[in-house]
């Protein structure tokens, strides 16, 4: 496993890794079709879902330094409504924006210092237990990603597929 050079990642790294391969894992075999299907017009459809997720790693980047731009952000930015009217990308669209942001994100976390994740980060949360600076939001991501998977898990159910099988690639390191 790679060292992050805070502690105070020592947890979030193995997770952050852990959800890059659940998402794949997770839309492994979910057809294009399949992944704009709604549950009675009150879901959100997968590409949704996978666009948020991406969002949240899009935000992660930035707030620890990166000046990469999401290409989607139109379509998911901050957890936007789902529109039908909009023509989404395609599952492997945003699989390739997954593939180019998270090693880049993954390396942030990694080369992050205490003095980086203690930096104020302003979110108008205005909650006294919650600290905002930079660790608490990438808490945040991590939190929202996990969520993300488990409602894409549960869609995949929904609509027929096999569980999620846990076959981890040792090869991706991000």
């Amino acid at each position: 496993m790679d060292t992050p050079i805070s502690k105070k990642l020592d947890i979030i790294i193995p997770a952050f890794r852990g959800h890059s391969q659940s998402f794949l894992m997770v839309l492994d075999g979910i057809s294009d079709e399949d992944a704009l299907r709604r549950i009675e017009g009150r879901t959100n459809h997968i590409i949704w879902m996978i666009g948020n997720f991406l969002d949240m790693r899009y935000a992660l980047g930035n707030v620890l330094g990166l000046n990469e731009e999401f290409e989607f952000k139109d379509f998911f930015f901050q957890g936007k409504a789902l529109d039908e009217s909009f023509k989404y990308p395609t599952l492997e669209q945003l699989k390739t924006s997954f593939h180019k942001i998270s090693p880049l994100v993954y390396q942030k976390l990694l080369s992050a210092t205490d003095e980086d994740l203690d930096k104020a980060f302003p979110m108008g949360m205005n909650i006294d237990f919650f600290p905002e600076t930079v660790l608490n939001f990438v808490g945040m991501c991590i939190g929202r990603e996990d969520y993300l998977c488990g409602q894409m898990g549960l869609m995949r159910r929904i609509l027929n597929y096999p569980g999620m099988k846990y076959d981890f690639d040792t090869d991706l390191k991000y």
